[in-house]
């Protein structure tokens, strides 16, 4: 394959996320707009957004293992295909239970975009897997960015709603136009020899330690945790910003552009960063005590200054990378069974997109300021994650490289 045409097939498959960046806020967008539609509360439209997380569970490992039989491109188009669903299915939804029915299609046109994308990068960049990876996260912020934006200028022009989904329709289709004659890396067809497919399996089932037990533990955990915590922010900030901060819609709407412009930033300092600078579990701590100060502030200084600056801060440290951190050191514990490891943490990932919606539908019913205080518990959970896991890594804050750098100084 050709540089050019590597570049080609990455652009498509970035594209994509970009589109699922939009989808992942678009509902909590468009909220308001939505109750009325469906002729519920804003804790029915919370109810259909937890079935994203049920139809990502749904086919999570499915996806996965067919992907390496049937190759990456075909996951790739039926990712794109499901989503588009999702829009259009949304837009014509006349109560809830039919858009419960599109949410699960959107969850579960997200595990077939990651089954394919995921290998198909690591494919095309072998020696650039981490960064060529971490990138998915930075388009789906520029999604997260831009939609907010798009609502706003709808709502300012009185102009209907739903153009804000067939926009994404028109992308993915066009995307999907292209990528028909996109090349993808074949898949291997090399067998390890018998004796080393013995030594991995021997390995990958042998007795865990205690230590790697309440690791392995403590880490799915934080998996749960990671997602949780800036998806919460994700979904409710906007309602936040108008009903506690009392912001018009255009500067509630602005709390998650900024917050998208943070989480863009953290994905690019982490990806410079970690390995080269600090080691991945003290990015860990890091990231989560400063999105648990960021979340205080948010709710003990309910102002637009503190909530700008909050919502940029969660953004680069709740969103920026640290729940692929926690897959990287995972998968440091457990190198033998990466796979397993990848599915089980992505399956906590997965069960916080589904239970975080329907708790905060329950709280939201109280009061809004209340959902915040929540995630400042699940962010608390999160440090305490990072500090065990610290704890019994024992690593040091530097790596090998810039210690070698600090010795001549």
């Amino acid at each position: 394959m050709t540089q050019t045409e590597r570049i080609k097939t990455t652009i498509c498959l970035y594209l994509n996320y970009l589109v699922h960046g939009m989808a992942i806020v678009i509902l909590a967008q468009n909220m308001t707009v939505l109750s009325r539609q469906w002729r519920v509360s804003d804790a029915g439209v919370a109810l259909v957004i937890s079935s994203l997380g049920i139809g990502r569970l749904l086919v999570l490992y499915l996806a996965g293992s067919l992907s390496d039989r049937l190759g990456r491109k075909v996951f790739v188009q039926l990712g794109i295909l499901t989503y588009t669903l999702f829009f259009v299915g949304i837009v014509l939804s006349p109560n809830m239970v039919v858009a419960y029915g599109a949410g699960i299609l959107a969850g579960m046109a997200n595990s077939f975009l990651d089954s394919g994308t995921y290998p198909a990068l690591m494919e095309l960049y072998p020696q650039r897997q981490a960064t060529a990876n971490i990138m998915i996260k930075a388009f789906a912020s520029i999604g997260e960015l831009l939609l907010p934006l798009l609502v706003a200028g709808l709502d300012h022009l009185n102009w209907w709603y739903g153009w804000s989904f067939i926009g994404c329709v028109v992308l993915l289709v066009l995307n999907f136009i292209l990528l028909q004659s996109r090349q993808f890396p074949a898949l291997s067809t090399h067998t390890p020899t018998p004796t080393k497919t013995a030594t991995i399996q021997a390995k990958s089932k042998a007795k865990l330690t205690p230590k790697q037990l309440v690791m392995g533990i403590v880490l799915t955990i934080f998996g749960y945790i990671s997602m949780a915590t800036f998806y919460l922010v994700s979904q409710w900030l906007t309602k936040y910003g108008s009903d506690v901060i009392k912001l018009d819609l255009v500067h509630a709407r602005l709390l998650v552009s900024v917050y998208s412009v943070g989480s863009i930033l953290g994905v690019i300092v982490t990806a410079l960063l970690v390995e080269r600078v600090l080691k991945p579990v003290w990015f860990m701590l890091v990231d989560t005590v400063l999105s648990l100060m960021a979340l205080l502030v948010l709710v003990l200084v309910p102002t637009l200054s503190a909530a700008l600056i909050s919502s940029f801060v969660i953004g680069c440290t709740a969103a920026g990378g640290v729940m692929q951190l926690g897959l990287t050191v995972m998968s440091e514990v457990f190198p033998y069974a990466k796979g397993r490891i990848t599915g089980i943490y992505y399956t906590a990932s997965g069960l916080a997109s589904f239970t975080i919606p329907i708790v905060t539908a329950w709280i939201s019913i109280e009061s809004i300021q209340n959902i915040m205080w929540f995630d400042v518990g699940i962010a608390a959970v999160g440090v305490l994650c990072s500090l065990i896991v610290l704890n019994l890594s024992r690593v040091p804050v530097y790596t090998a490289k810039q210690l070698s750098k600090l010795d001549h100084v």
